[in-house]
């Protein structure tokens, strides 16, 4: 299944200068080890390793990639004014067992020659991630699409934690939610920490595939992208989880697919 959404399949980006898509590439890698550099800090590193970039140009790219430090947290995670925010609900919560929680999250995924957007759900218990898209732009289809895929294929969860970006209270990606009788969690602001699973996801993410592989297109991201969270989900083993896979911790005790579902009337 294609994992790109389809209406951009064939979008365009605005050019974008090699000197300037090397420093982000740069930028996205300490800002994946230092979430808590804004664009002083960013451009003091960046000047310490020999670039010379003045930082009205690092506060342009990191805005352009979305990222933000003053929530330690990229800007994906700004909420629309008019959306409704949820409270945070997992907040001593025991969590002990496959599709009592899902989470969901957005990053920035950096190519050769430009970039893309991807969103994933997964499953907090086993760290299994359930759905995936990619997208050029930061719109909230996206990323209805990822969990109604995921939905279709696990069955529901009790809740579903995501931040309080604008594709997460989008009113759409709610009542897909709601419909299913899914509770909605959201983080609080500034905490990224109440998504932590999925943050340290993205780390690995990177370090085992992004910054290994430079992709060339959409097409190339996806197949790389795709093939390593197959790996992840079924092959690699996780410390948290005593040396099991996710594939292995979400299959050993959870429900039948589609158990959750609501049941026609």
């Amino acid at each position: 299944m294609l994992k790109i959404h389809r209406s951009r399949y064939y979008y365009k980006q605005a050019e974008i200068s090699d000197e300037d898509l090397a420093l982000m590439a740069l930028i996205d890698k300490q800002f994946t080890d230092t979430p808590f550099y804004g664009s002083r800090q960013m451009t003091s590193h960046l000047k310490r390793e020999g670039h010379k970039v003045g930082r009205k140009k690092v506060r342009r790219l990191m805005r352009l990639m979305g990222l933000v430090a003053i929530y330690q947290k990229p800007k994906t995670s700004v909420p629309h004014p008019k959306h409704k925010v949820y409270p945070y609900l997992l907040r001593n919560l025991k969590i002990d067992r496959p599709n009592q929680v899902w989470c969901a999250d957005i990053t920035y995924i950096q190519m050769r020659k430009g970039f893309l957007f991807l969103v994933a759900i997964m499953d907090w218990y086993s760290r299994k991630v359930l759905s995936w898209r990619l997208s050029n732009t930061m719109t909230s289809d996206f990323c209805i699409e990822a969990v109604t895929e995921a939905i279709e294929k696990y069955g529901t969860p009790e809740i579903f934690n995501t931040d309080q970006g604008s594709q997460f209270t989008n009113f759409i990606f709610q009542r897909t939610l709601e419909e299913n009788n899914i509770r909605i969690s959201m983080d609080g602001k500034g905490c990224w920490r109440d998504n932590i699973v999925i943050e340290r996801f993205w780390r690995s993410l990177k370090y085992e595939c992004i910054y290994l592989y430079a992709f060339e297109t959409g097409s190339e991201a996806r197949a790389g992208i795709g093939n390593w969270i197959i790996f992840y989900n079924s092959r690699r083993p996780h410390s948290k989880m005593n040396g099991a896979t996710p594939d292995e911790k979400f299959s050993n005790s959870a429900p039948p697919p589609g158990a959750g579902m609501l049941q026609a009337a």
